[in-house]
């Protein structure tokens, strides 16, 4: 997928909720190949052309690489009620919870 800089990886939990961590994948792969950038799947856009060239949203987003707030709840911080003890997800669980 993509390779977030260590400091945010490390630092962060995916959610205990794989299905909420494999929607989201889903969606930034997805918006990686339709778009060329990791767009956020979880906000609506008016041009998500214009969006993903602007750079802001695109994972990690400004908020979550200033101040460690993912709103996908794809990267939590351990103290987070959501937060699961992995920060490991295989592309088959990915695949299981998101095949319609």
């Amino acid at each position: 997928m993509y390779d977030f800089p260590n400091s945010i990886y490390f630092l962060c939990r995916y959610c205990a909720d794989h299905s909420v961590t494999s929607v989201v994948i889903r969606g930034l792969a997805e918006h990686k190949v339709t778009l060329g950038a990791p767009l956020c799947p979880c906000r609506f856009y008016e041009d998500k052309n214009v969006e993903a060239k602007d750079g802001y949203w695109n994972c990690p987003c400004v908020p979550m690489r200033e101040r460690k707030e993912c709103h996908c709840m794809l990267f939590l911080t351990e103290d987070n009620d959501f937060a699961g003890e992995s920060q490991d997800i295989s592309i088959e669980e990915v695949n299981n919870l998101t095949a319609n």
